[in-house]
Protein backbone atom coordinates (compact mmCIF):
# COMPACT_ATOMS: atom_id res chain seq x y z
CA UNK A 1 0.00 0.00 0.00
CA UNK A 2 1.06 3.77 -1.09
CA UNK A 3 0.94 5.07 2.32
CA UNK A 4 1.57 8.46 1.72
CA UNK A 5 -1.35 8.26 -1.14
CA UNK A 6 -4.56 10.12 0.04
CA UNK A 7 -7.49 9.76 -2.43
CA UNK A 8 -11.35 10.13 -2.18
CA UNK A 9 -13.91 9.96 -4.71
CA UNK A 10 -17.18 11.89 -5.48
CA UNK A 11 -19.27 8.89 -7.17
CA UNK A 12 -22.43 10.12 -9.11
CA UNK A 13 -24.80 7.48 -9.70
CA UNK A 14 -27.67 8.01 -12.44
CA UNK A 15 -30.75 6.39 -10.63
CA UNK A 16 -31.72 4.73 -14.53
CA UNK A 17 -34.74 2.24 -13.72
CA UNK A 18 -36.93 5.13 -13.00
CA UNK A 19 -39.42 6.31 -15.60
CA UNK A 20 -39.54 10.11 -15.32
CA UNK A 21 -36.82 12.70 -15.37
CA UNK A 22 -35.70 14.36 -11.23
CA UNK A 23 -38.06 17.40 -12.53
CA UNK A 24 -40.26 16.71 -15.33
CA UNK A 25 -42.18 14.04 -17.14
CA UNK A 26 -39.36 13.36 -20.11
CA UNK A 27 -38.71 9.56 -20.05
CA UNK A 28 -35.06 8.33 -18.96
CA UNK A 29 -35.18 6.26 -21.53
CA UNK A 30 -32.41 8.10 -23.97
CA UNK A 31 -29.43 6.04 -23.95
CA UNK A 32 -30.27 4.76 -28.02
CA UNK A 33 -32.18 7.61 -28.62
CA UNK A 34 -31.63 10.57 -31.05
CA UNK A 35 -29.64 13.42 -29.50
CA UNK A 36 -31.80 16.15 -28.17
CA UNK A 37 -35.07 14.25 -28.75
CA UNK A 38 -35.97 13.33 -24.78
CA UNK A 39 -36.39 16.81 -23.45
CA UNK A 40 -38.83 19.57 -22.42
CA UNK A 41 -39.34 23.00 -21.49
CA UNK A 42 -38.02 22.07 -17.98
CA UNK A 43 -35.04 20.27 -18.69
CA UNK A 44 -33.88 22.76 -21.25
CA UNK A 45 -34.38 25.81 -18.84
CA UNK A 46 -37.32 27.71 -21.14
CA UNK A 47 -38.29 30.61 -19.07
CA UNK A 48 -41.35 30.05 -16.94
CA UNK A 49 -40.75 26.36 -16.90
CA UNK A 50 -41.38 25.22 -13.20
CA UNK A 51 -39.83 22.15 -11.70
CA UNK A 52 -42.15 19.09 -9.87
CA UNK A 53 -39.61 16.49 -7.84
CA UNK A 54 -40.20 12.87 -8.66
CA UNK A 55 -40.66 11.67 -5.09
CA UNK A 56 -39.56 8.06 -6.46
CA UNK A 57 -36.34 9.31 -7.08
CA UNK A 58 -35.74 10.73 -3.56
CA UNK A 59 -36.93 7.07 -2.18
CA UNK A 60 -34.28 5.70 -4.09
CA UNK A 61 -31.92 7.97 -3.03
CA UNK A 62 -33.08 6.87 0.94
CA UNK A 63 -32.38 2.97 -0.29
CA UNK A 64 -28.63 4.35 -1.16
CA UNK A 65 -28.18 5.77 1.69
CA UNK A 66 -29.69 3.23 4.17
CA UNK A 67 -27.62 0.44 2.42
CA UNK A 68 -24.26 2.52 2.84
CA UNK A 69 -25.23 2.58 6.34
CA UNK A 70 -26.08 6.31 6.66
CA UNK A 71 -28.37 8.77 8.69
CA UNK A 72 -31.07 9.78 6.71
CA UNK A 73 -31.51 13.51 7.73
CA UNK A 74 -35.38 14.71 8.86
CA UNK A 75 -35.26 16.97 6.34
CA UNK A 76 -33.59 17.89 2.79
CA UNK A 77 -33.58 21.05 0.57
CA UNK A 78 -32.87 21.74 -2.86
CA UNK A 79 -29.91 24.41 -3.82
CA UNK A 80 -29.23 26.19 -6.77
CA UNK A 81 -25.51 25.40 -7.67
CA UNK A 82 -24.45 28.54 -10.18
CA UNK A 83 -22.23 27.96 -12.90
CA UNK A 84 -21.89 28.61 -16.50
CA UNK A 85 -21.20 25.57 -18.93
CA UNK A 86 -22.46 24.81 -22.35
CA UNK A 87 -24.26 21.27 -20.75
CA UNK A 88 -26.17 23.34 -18.09
CA UNK A 89 -28.95 25.30 -20.12
CA UNK A 90 -30.47 26.46 -17.09
CA UNK A 91 -27.18 28.60 -15.99
CA UNK A 92 -27.28 26.33 -12.87
CA UNK A 93 -27.86 23.03 -11.59
CA UNK A 94 -30.53 21.99 -9.04
CA UNK A 95 -28.25 20.15 -6.25
CA UNK A 96 -28.23 19.40 -2.14
CA UNK A 97 -25.81 22.06 0.10
CA UNK A 98 -26.24 22.29 3.54
CA UNK A 99 -29.18 19.70 3.96
CA UNK A 100 -28.16 16.95 2.17
CA UNK A 101 -30.23 13.65 1.97
CA UNK A 102 -27.72 11.28 4.25
CA UNK A 103 -24.43 11.35 5.88
CA UNK A 104 -21.58 9.52 8.11
CA UNK A 105 -22.01 6.35 6.49
CA UNK A 106 -19.54 3.53 5.46
CA UNK A 107 -18.09 0.41 3.11
CA UNK A 108 -16.32 -2.14 4.25
CA UNK A 109 -13.73 -3.05 1.13
CA UNK A 110 -10.92 -5.81 0.68
CA UNK A 111 -8.23 -2.93 0.63
CA UNK A 112 -4.55 -3.93 0.34
CA UNK A 113 -3.65 -4.83 3.61
CA UNK A 114 -7.14 -6.53 4.74
CA UNK A 115 -10.25 -5.25 5.14
CA UNK A 116 -11.03 -1.53 5.66
CA UNK A 117 -13.88 0.43 6.59
CA UNK A 118 -14.35 3.67 4.24
CA UNK A 119 -16.61 6.61 5.15
CA UNK A 120 -18.45 8.05 3.34
CA UNK A 121 -18.75 11.73 4.37
CA UNK A 122 -22.82 12.04 2.45
CA UNK A 123 -25.11 11.11 -0.12
CA UNK A 124 -26.64 14.09 -1.74
CA UNK A 125 -29.39 14.44 -5.14
CA UNK A 126 -28.51 16.28 -8.55
CA UNK A 127 -30.02 16.75 -11.49
CA UNK A 128 -27.59 15.02 -14.60
CA UNK A 129 -26.33 17.96 -16.84
CA UNK A 130 -26.31 17.41 -20.58
CA UNK A 131 -23.70 15.30 -22.75
CA UNK A 132 -20.43 17.21 -24.14
CA UNK A 133 -19.41 15.16 -27.38
CA UNK A 134 -15.80 17.08 -28.15
CA UNK A 135 -14.69 16.53 -32.20
CA UNK A 136 -11.07 15.17 -30.64
CA UNK A 137 -9.83 15.32 -27.23
CA UNK A 138 -10.78 17.88 -24.76
CA UNK A 139 -7.58 20.17 -25.25
CA UNK A 140 -7.66 20.05 -28.80
CA UNK A 141 -10.91 19.69 -30.16
CA UNK A 142 -11.87 21.80 -33.24
CA UNK A 143 -15.01 21.89 -31.97
CA UNK A 144 -18.13 20.41 -29.15
CA UNK A 145 -21.58 19.44 -29.41
CA UNK A 146 -23.73 19.03 -26.88
CA UNK A 147 -26.72 16.35 -26.72
CA UNK A 148 -29.59 17.58 -23.72
CA UNK A 149 -31.16 14.16 -23.56
CA UNK A 150 -29.34 13.36 -20.41
CA UNK A 151 -30.31 16.96 -18.39
CA UNK A 152 -32.97 16.39 -15.59
CA UNK A 153 -31.36 13.13 -15.04
CA UNK A 154 -31.70 11.78 -11.22
CA UNK A 155 -28.00 11.72 -9.83
CA UNK A 156 -27.22 10.50 -6.41
CA UNK A 157 -23.58 12.22 -5.91
CA UNK A 158 -22.23 9.26 -3.13
CA UNK A 159 -18.69 11.46 -1.65
CA UNK A 160 -16.28 9.14 0.12
CA UNK A 161 -13.89 10.84 3.21
CA UNK A 162 -10.12 10.68 1.92
CA UNK A 163 -9.39 7.31 3.42
CA UNK A 164 -8.37 5.20 0.03
CA UNK A 165 -5.05 4.78 -0.46
CA UNK A 166 -4.13 3.20 -3.95
CA UNK A 167 -5.98 2.86 -6.96
CA UNK A 168 -6.62 -0.31 -6.48
CA UNK A 169 -8.42 0.19 -3.70
CA UNK A 170 -10.67 3.06 -5.49
CA UNK A 171 -11.69 0.17 -8.18
CA UNK A 172 -12.65 -2.15 -5.67
CA UNK A 173 -14.37 0.07 -3.62
CA UNK A 174 -16.39 1.24 -6.86
CA UNK A 175 -17.10 -2.64 -7.78
CA UNK A 176 -18.85 -3.16 -4.44
CA UNK A 177 -20.78 0.39 -4.57
CA UNK A 178 -21.94 -0.67 -7.81
CA UNK A 179 -22.77 -4.32 -6.47
CA UNK A 180 -24.99 -2.58 -3.52
CA UNK A 181 -26.94 -0.73 -6.34
CA UNK A 182 -27.37 -3.18 -8.48
CA UNK A 183 -28.94 -5.10 -5.78
CA UNK A 184 -31.43 -2.06 -4.23
CA UNK A 185 -32.46 -2.32 -8.31
CA UNK A 186 -32.40 1.73 -8.47
CA UNK A 187 -29.29 1.19 -11.65
CA UNK A 188 -28.24 -0.05 -14.47
CA UNK A 189 -24.60 -0.14 -14.61
CA UNK A 190 -24.27 -1.44 -18.13
CA UNK A 191 -25.63 2.09 -19.33
CA UNK A 192 -23.53 4.87 -20.87
CA UNK A 193 -22.84 7.62 -18.23
CA UNK A 194 -24.79 5.42 -15.84
CA UNK A 195 -22.03 6.00 -13.04
CA UNK A 196 -18.89 8.55 -13.39
CA UNK A 197 -16.23 9.24 -10.91
CA UNK A 198 -14.87 12.60 -9.75
CA UNK A 199 -11.29 11.21 -8.08
CA UNK A 200 -9.33 13.60 -5.17
CA UNK A 201 -5.65 12.35 -5.26
CA UNK A 202 -3.16 14.17 -3.41
CA UNK A 203 0.44 13.11 -1.97
CA UNK A 204 1.28 13.40 1.90
CA UNK A 205 1.75 17.39 2.78
CA UNK A 206 0.80 18.01 -0.76
CA UNK A 207 -1.95 20.32 -2.84
CA UNK A 208 -4.41 17.76 -4.41
CA UNK A 209 -5.82 17.29 -7.93
CA UNK A 210 -9.41 17.00 -8.94
CA UNK A 211 -9.75 14.66 -11.97
CA UNK A 212 -13.28 14.93 -13.22
CA UNK A 213 -15.94 12.31 -14.98
CA UNK A 214 -13.86 9.34 -15.49
CA UNK A 215 -16.64 6.91 -16.84
CA UNK A 216 -15.11 3.34 -15.88
CA UNK A 217 -13.83 1.67 -13.13
CA UNK A 218 -10.66 0.88 -15.35
CA UNK A 219 -10.22 3.98 -15.97
CA UNK A 220 -10.39 5.20 -12.37
CA UNK A 221 -7.38 2.98 -11.60
CA UNK A 222 -5.35 4.34 -14.74
CA UNK A 223 -6.07 7.82 -14.29
CA UNK A 224 -4.98 7.79 -10.22
CA UNK A 225 -1.91 5.90 -11.48
CA UNK A 226 -0.79 8.16 -13.91
CA UNK A 227 -1.82 11.20 -11.32
CA UNK A 228 0.69 9.35 -8.57
CA UNK A 229 3.32 9.39 -11.35
CA UNK A 230 2.99 12.78 -12.26
CA UNK A 231 2.76 14.16 -8.61
CA UNK A 232 5.63 12.12 -7.66
CA UNK A 233 7.85 13.43 -10.58
CA UNK A 234 6.91 17.03 -9.67
CA UNK A 235 7.81 16.51 -5.96
CA UNK A 236 11.12 15.22 -7.24
CA UNK A 237 11.54 17.94 -9.48
CA UNK A 238 10.93 20.54 -6.10
CA UNK A 239 7.68 21.80 -8.04
CA UNK A 240 4.87 22.30 -6.29
CA UNK A 241 1.38 20.82 -7.35
CA UNK A 242 -1.26 23.05 -8.41
CA UNK A 243 -4.83 22.44 -7.02
CA UNK A 244 -6.66 22.09 -10.08
CA UNK A 245 -9.42 20.28 -11.93
CA UNK A 246 -7.81 17.84 -14.80
CA UNK A 247 -9.63 15.61 -17.49
CA UNK A 248 -8.59 12.21 -17.63
CA UNK A 249 -8.07 11.32 -21.62
CA UNK A 250 -9.00 7.62 -22.40
CA UNK A 251 -7.55 7.43 -25.53
CA UNK A 252 -4.04 8.37 -24.55
CA UNK A 253 -4.05 7.13 -20.52
CA UNK A 254 -3.49 10.91 -19.46
CA UNK A 255 -5.05 13.88 -17.06
CA UNK A 256 -4.61 16.61 -19.06
CA UNK A 257 -5.49 20.23 -16.78
CA UNK A 258 -8.60 22.43 -17.71
CA UNK A 259 -9.18 24.91 -14.92
CA UNK A 260 -7.84 25.66 -11.63
CA UNK A 261 -10.15 24.21 -8.95
CA UNK A 262 -13.36 25.62 -7.57
CA UNK A 263 -14.21 25.79 -4.13
CA UNK A 264 -17.61 25.90 -2.76
CA UNK A 265 -18.28 29.65 -2.56
CA UNK A 266 -17.04 30.16 -6.69
CA UNK A 267 -20.66 28.23 -6.94
CA UNK A 268 -22.89 30.84 -5.24
CA UNK A 269 -25.66 28.21 -3.81
CA UNK A 270 -28.62 29.48 -2.41
CA UNK A 271 -31.91 27.60 -1.88
CA UNK A 272 -34.10 26.54 -4.53
CA UNK A 273 -37.36 28.67 -4.53
CA UNK A 274 -39.39 26.20 -6.94
CA UNK A 275 -39.19 23.60 -4.05
CA UNK A 276 -39.98 23.42 -1.24
CA UNK A 277 -37.97 21.87 2.15
CA UNK A 278 -38.79 18.06 2.43
CA UNK A 279 -38.87 16.15 5.67
CA UNK A 280 -38.38 12.39 4.72
CA UNK A 281 -37.92 10.92 8.01
CA UNK A 282 -41.18 9.67 8.05
CA UNK A 283 -40.35 7.57 5.22
CA UNK A 284 -37.39 5.92 6.26
CA UNK A 285 -38.88 2.98 8.33
CA UNK A 286 -41.02 1.82 4.92
CA UNK A 287 -37.99 1.79 3.04
CA UNK A 288 -35.95 0.25 5.26
CA UNK A 289 -38.69 -2.73 5.55
CA UNK A 290 -38.11 -3.05 1.87
CA UNK A 291 -34.21 -3.57 1.45
CA UNK A 292 -33.18 -6.54 -0.20
CA UNK A 293 -30.36 -9.07 1.22
CA UNK A 294 -27.06 -7.19 0.71
CA UNK A 295 -24.01 -8.52 -1.29
CA UNK A 296 -22.46 -8.77 2.52
CA UNK A 297 -25.46 -10.51 4.77
CA UNK A 298 -25.96 -12.62 0.88
CA UNK A 299 -22.24 -14.29 1.19
CA UNK A 300 -22.32 -14.92 4.51
CA UNK A 301 -25.93 -16.86 4.15
CA UNK A 302 -24.12 -18.47 1.27
CA UNK A 303 -21.57 -19.18 3.05
CA UNK A 304 -23.36 -21.06 5.92
CA UNK A 305 -25.98 -22.42 4.21
CA UNK A 306 -24.71 -24.12 1.21
CA UNK A 307 -21.21 -24.86 3.27
CA UNK A 308 -18.99 -22.89 0.50
CA UNK A 309 -15.85 -21.36 0.84
CA UNK A 310 -15.45 -17.73 1.17
CA UNK A 311 -13.91 -17.14 -2.44
CA UNK A 312 -16.86 -19.19 -3.71
CA UNK A 313 -19.31 -16.89 -1.61
CA UNK A 314 -17.80 -13.58 -2.71
CA UNK A 315 -17.22 -14.50 -6.40
CA UNK A 316 -21.49 -15.77 -6.12
CA UNK A 317 -22.70 -12.49 -4.74
CA UNK A 318 -20.52 -10.00 -6.12
CA UNK A 319 -23.54 -9.89 -9.57
CA UNK A 320 -27.44 -10.23 -8.11
CA UNK A 321 -27.69 -12.14 -11.44
CA UNK A 322 -25.36 -14.67 -10.37
CA UNK A 323 -26.25 -15.07 -6.92
CA UNK A 324 -29.89 -15.51 -8.29
CA UNK A 325 -28.86 -18.20 -11.18
CA UNK A 326 -26.76 -19.83 -8.37
CA UNK A 327 -29.73 -20.63 -6.09
CA UNK A 328 -31.82 -21.44 -8.54
CA UNK A 329 -29.15 -24.10 -9.63
CA UNK A 330 -28.69 -25.26 -5.88
CA UNK A 331 -31.93 -25.59 -5.26
CA UNK A 332 -32.25 -28.60 -7.89
CA UNK A 333 -28.22 -30.09 -7.84
CA UNK A 334 -25.86 -30.46 -4.97
CA UNK A 335 -24.76 -27.31 -3.98
CA UNK A 336 -20.87 -27.25 -3.09
CA UNK A 337 -20.36 -28.79 -6.27
CA UNK A 338 -22.57 -25.89 -8.21
CA UNK A 339 -21.08 -23.75 -6.22
CA UNK A 340 -17.72 -24.78 -8.01
CA UNK A 341 -18.69 -24.99 -11.66
CA UNK A 342 -21.02 -21.79 -11.56
CA UNK A 343 -18.20 -19.87 -9.56
CA UNK A 344 -14.94 -21.05 -11.20
CA UNK A 345 -15.83 -22.55 -14.92
CA UNK A 346 -19.29 -21.02 -16.18
CA UNK A 347 -18.15 -17.42 -14.94
CA UNK A 348 -14.77 -17.89 -16.52
CA UNK A 349 -16.26 -18.94 -19.55
CA UNK A 350 -19.06 -16.29 -19.60
CA UNK A 351 -16.05 -13.32 -19.12
CA UNK A 352 -14.21 -14.82 -22.05
CA UNK A 353 -17.04 -14.02 -24.10
CA UNK A 354 -18.21 -11.16 -22.50
CA UNK A 355 -21.84 -12.55 -21.72
CA UNK A 356 -24.09 -12.05 -19.08
CA UNK A 357 -25.14 -15.02 -16.72
CA UNK A 358 -28.73 -15.06 -18.19
CA UNK A 359 -26.70 -16.44 -21.58
CA UNK A 360 -26.70 -19.82 -20.15
CA UNK A 361 -29.72 -21.72 -18.44
CA UNK A 362 -30.04 -22.49 -15.12
CA UNK A 363 -31.70 -25.25 -16.08
CA UNK A 364 -28.92 -26.63 -18.34
CA UNK A 365 -26.53 -25.99 -15.63
CA UNK A 366 -28.60 -28.12 -13.16
CA UNK A 367 -28.54 -31.10 -15.64
CA UNK A 368 -24.28 -30.88 -15.95
CA UNK A 369 -23.72 -30.63 -12.50
CA UNK A 370 -26.53 -33.79 -11.52
CA UNK A 371 -24.50 -35.47 -14.41
CA UNK A 372 -21.37 -34.60 -12.79
CA UNK A 373 -22.70 -35.95 -9.29
CA UNK A 374 -23.24 -38.66 -10.89
CA UNK A 375 -20.04 -39.82 -12.54
CA UNK A 376 -22.63 -40.02 -15.85
CA UNK A 377 -19.81 -37.27 -17.47
CA UNK A 378 -16.03 -36.25 -16.20
CA UNK A 379 -14.99 -32.47 -15.67
CA UNK A 380 -13.73 -32.08 -19.12
CA UNK A 381 -16.34 -33.41 -20.31
CA UNK A 382 -18.94 -30.79 -18.45
CA UNK A 383 -16.48 -28.25 -19.47
CA UNK A 384 -16.84 -28.72 -23.38
CA UNK A 385 -20.55 -29.18 -22.67
CA UNK A 386 -20.86 -25.74 -21.52
CA UNK A 387 -18.68 -24.37 -24.14
CA UNK A 388 -21.17 -26.19 -26.93
CA UNK A 389 -23.95 -24.19 -25.42
CA UNK A 390 -22.26 -20.75 -25.16
CA UNK A 391 -20.74 -20.83 -28.51
CA UNK A 392 -23.16 -23.48 -30.69
CA UNK A 393 -26.28 -23.72 -28.31
CA UNK A 394 -27.84 -27.45 -27.82
CA UNK A 395 -28.74 -28.85 -24.26
CA UNK A 396 -26.22 -30.76 -21.78
CA UNK A 397 -28.34 -34.16 -22.67
CA UNK A 398 -28.11 -33.83 -26.60
CA UNK A 399 -24.59 -32.55 -26.37
CA UNK A 400 -23.41 -35.40 -24.36
CA UNK A 401 -24.81 -37.91 -26.96
CA UNK A 402 -23.86 -36.07 -30.13
CA UNK A 403 -20.73 -35.99 -29.20
CA UNK A 404 -19.78 -39.23 -26.76
CA UNK A 405 -19.40 -37.57 -23.69
CA UNK A 406 -20.32 -40.18 -21.74
CA UNK A 407 -17.90 -41.45 -18.73
CA UNK A 408 -15.52 -44.42 -20.18
CA UNK A 409 -15.96 -47.63 -17.99
CA UNK A 410 -13.16 -48.64 -15.59
CA UNK A 411 -12.31 -50.93 -18.08
CA UNK A 412 -11.83 -48.93 -21.05
CA UNK A 413 -10.07 -46.35 -18.75
CA UNK A 414 -7.80 -49.31 -17.83
CA UNK A 415 -6.72 -50.47 -21.40
CA UNK A 416 -6.52 -46.49 -22.41
CA UNK A 417 -3.92 -46.21 -19.58
CA UNK A 418 -1.49 -49.64 -20.46
CA UNK A 419 -2.21 -48.43 -24.07
CA UNK A 420 -0.88 -45.36 -22.73
CA UNK A 421 2.20 -46.29 -21.03
CA UNK A 422 3.51 -48.23 -23.23
CA UNK A 423 3.44 -46.00 -26.21
CA UNK A 424 5.36 -43.26 -23.74
CA UNK A 425 8.82 -45.21 -23.18
CA UNK A 426 10.55 -41.94 -22.95
CA UNK A 427 8.29 -39.75 -21.16
CA UNK A 428 8.39 -43.02 -18.60
CA UNK A 429 11.61 -43.02 -18.45
CA UNK A 430 12.18 -39.27 -17.52
CA UNK A 431 9.59 -39.81 -14.68
CA UNK A 432 11.61 -42.48 -13.29
CA UNK A 433 14.31 -40.45 -13.43
CA UNK A 434 12.61 -37.87 -11.11
CA UNK A 435 10.89 -35.55 -13.66
CA UNK A 436 7.41 -35.60 -12.19
CA UNK A 437 5.87 -33.36 -14.92
CA UNK A 438 7.08 -36.01 -17.40
CA UNK A 439 3.45 -38.06 -16.80
CA UNK A 440 1.22 -35.01 -17.49
CA UNK A 441 2.65 -36.56 -21.14
CA UNK A 442 1.40 -40.16 -20.41
CA UNK A 443 -1.75 -38.44 -19.03
CA UNK A 444 -2.82 -36.47 -21.84
CA UNK A 445 -2.37 -39.24 -24.21
CA UNK A 446 -4.74 -41.33 -21.93
CA UNK A 447 -7.38 -38.73 -22.22
CA UNK A 448 -7.15 -38.62 -26.04
CA UNK A 449 -7.97 -42.52 -25.97
CA UNK A 450 -10.27 -41.89 -23.43
CA UNK A 451 -11.91 -38.65 -25.43
CA UNK A 452 -11.62 -36.92 -22.24
CA UNK A 453 -14.53 -39.13 -20.75
CA UNK A 454 -12.13 -40.24 -18.15
CA UNK A 455 -11.58 -38.89 -14.77
CA UNK A 456 -7.85 -36.93 -14.75
CA UNK A 457 -7.53 -37.84 -10.71
CA UNK A 458 -8.19 -40.87 -11.69
CA UNK A 459 -6.33 -41.55 -14.61
CA UNK A 460 -3.21 -39.89 -12.79
CA UNK A 461 -3.59 -42.52 -9.97
CA UNK A 462 -4.03 -45.70 -12.74
CA UNK A 463 -0.92 -44.10 -14.65
CA UNK A 464 1.17 -44.15 -11.44
CA UNK A 465 0.52 -47.47 -10.62
CA UNK A 466 0.97 -48.58 -14.57
CA UNK A 467 4.30 -47.19 -14.39
CA UNK A 468 5.47 -48.93 -10.91
CA UNK A 469 4.27 -52.10 -12.01
CA UNK A 470 6.28 -52.34 -15.31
Amino acid sequence: METDVIIGLEIHVQLNKLNSKMFCGCSTNYHNSEPNSHTCPVCLGLPGSLPVLNKKAVEYGIRVGLALDCKIEEQTLFYRKNYYYPDLPKGFQISQYDYPLATGGHLLIKGDDGERQIRITRAHMEEDPGRLIHAGTIDKAKYTMVDYNRCGMPLLEVVTEPDLRSPKEARVFLDKLRSILEYLDVFDGNLEGSMRVDANISLAGGDRAEVKNISSHKGVEKALSYEITRQRNLKRRNIKVVQETRHFDELRNITVSIRSKEQAHDYRYYPEADLVPIRVATWVPAIKASLPELPDAKRDRFREQYGMTDDHAKALTSDIKVANFYELVAARAAPKLAAVWVANVLKGELNYRSLAVDSFKPDHMVEIVNMLDSGRIAEDAAVQIIRTILDKGGSPGQIVSDLGLTRAGDDAVLRAVREAVAESVVAVEDFRGGNERALNYVIGLVMKKTKGRADPAEVHRLVVEEVERT
